[in-house]
């Protein structure tokens, strides 16, 4: 049955933390002129690294200005605030804030108790300056003394360090600086994050807890630690003399993936309520769906997780009375996870021939990390953004596929030519296979 307007989940606010730029338009308009975010790192030394370059949101600088027009009392809030605010929490709130402002958000048209927030996060790491001058008081002759650390080491760190790199702050500073009141949860779920979230905030509206939600996600993969970690644990591409040609989504010549970072945000209403302020709507959430597949799933469990994501957002799709009960389906386009690690894509790839045919029969698929990198858990919700921009018009082409792998038999766009249509599907998983697809459609 399809659902009433106070079950149906619209899109009424958008914001964006990215390195192509902080606003919809700038992001959209990069992806289109095949702009790449992806240059030498400014933000993290490179002594020990196997990498110099990254996809850094350059153009966020953490000043208020980086938050959309505010009330003045606000800006001294958040200002305050961020001294207990790391980068990673600064990027995912100043989005939740341009979304609510792009949104029209007036306290007197909401109903604080039902207003609340969904945000996604990676697990944060801390920075290594934090302990730099206790590791020192307990450190002779270059060898350091654990034993000295509750005495001498411990005094040292700011007693409120650890509230900098908490993952579930981005949605508790939203939530106290615009005085949200209602469901109030925190996503970690890597790559997956942004795709929970908005399952999440789709649930709660739609079964009447809450008749707005902020939602959205931030993550960073550009940062002294985190970084060399995904180095030790992931396969990065290589560095070439031209940093923009570093990811190569389903390029046969593809050889990892590239650290970035930034963040995105809807305001997601009701139907009903959104109507009822009289709110410009962006979009419709039309689906979503999620799977765990694991290594004991037996082979190329990434492909069997991708593909069940799409098999269940379809379902739902025609469930909820916005593709036909039987037969063909109109999918205008999907934005693929497009991770440019190569067994990533070649299950990706694999899965949408599953679900969808062959080339020829599938929807155009495209992505935004050739420009962009992998945001972590922030890259669910950039891509969102970029491909609702784009509906009713032309799709940004995937950036440096010059020659598609074999592998990977997917309708790839290499043109700025194709159209959007007036939905999409994007994918995200992590690399333990939890998956994630959201469908998304322009104002019905």
């Amino acid at each position: 049955m399809p659902a009433t307007s106070a079950q149906r989940v619209v899109i009424t606010g958008i914001g964006v933390i990215s390195p192509l730029g902080n606003t919809p338009e700038e992001l959209l308009s990069g992806l289109r002129e095949g702009k790449s975010g992806i240059a030498p790192f400014t933000q993290i030394p490179t002594d020990v690294l196997p990498i110099s370059n990254g996809a850094e949101a350059s153009a966020f600088t953490g000043h208020i200005s980086d938050y959309g027009p505010l009330e003045k009392s606000l800006q001294r809030t958040i200002r305050k605030g961020s001294k207990v605010m790391c980068r990673e929490i600064e990027m995912g709130v100043a989005a939740a804030q341009l979304a609510l402002h792009n949104g029209g958000h007036n306290p007197d048209d909401f109903d604080r108790d039902r207003t609340g927030v969904v945000y996604g996060c990676d697990y944060i790491m801390s920075l290594p300056e934090e302990y730099a001058e206790g590791i020192a008081a307990c450190t002779t002759d270059g060898e350091f003394d654990f034993t000295k650390w509750g005495d001498l080491g411990l005094p040292k760190v700011n007693p409120l360090w650890l509230l900098k790199y908490l993952p579930n702050m981005p949605a508790s500073h939203i939530a106290i600086y615009n005085d949200l009141r209602g469901p109030n949860n925190s996503i970690t779920l890597r790559e997956a994050s942004a795709g929970a979230a908005i399952s999440e905030a789709v649930s709660t509206i739609s079964r009447g807890h809450a008749d707005a939600l902020v939602v959205g996600s931030t993550g960073s993969r550009v940062h002294t630690l985190r970084t060399l970690h995904a180095s030790m644990q992931e396969k990065l591409a290589s560095d070439t003399e031209d940093p923009s040609r570093m990811s190569r989504p389903f390029d046969a010549s593809r050889d990892g993936s590239v650290v970035g970072e930034g963040a995105g945000a809807f305001l997601c209403e009701s139907l009903e309520h959104a109507e009822k302020r009289g709110a410009t709507i962006y979009g419709e959430i039309v689906a979503c769906s999620s799977s765990a597949v694991g290594p004991a799933a037996g082979d190329q469990p990434m492909r069997k997780g991708f593909a069940n994501v799409l098999r269940g957002v379809i379902r739902k799709g025609r469930e909820n009375g916005f593709a036909p009960a039987e037969g063909k389906i109109n999918v205008g386009h999907i934005h693929a996870h497009g991770l440019s690690d190569v067994d990533t894509d070649a299950c990706e790839a694999g899965a949408i021939a599953d679900v969808f045919g062959f080339a020829e029969a599938q929807p155009p698929v495209t992505t935004a990390k050739g420009h962009l990198g992998n945001i972590g858990a922030g890259s669910g919700m950039v891509e969102m953004i970029a491909s609702l921009q784009s509906l009713g018009d032309k799709l940004f082409p995937i950036r440096n596929l010059e020659q598609l792998d074999e592998n990977c038999p997917i309708a790839a766009v290499t043109t700025d030519d194709q159209s959007a249509g007036d939905n999409f599907i994007n994918l995200n998983i992590t690399p333990q296979g939890q998956t994630t697809a959201v469908w998304i459609t322009k104002p019905r």
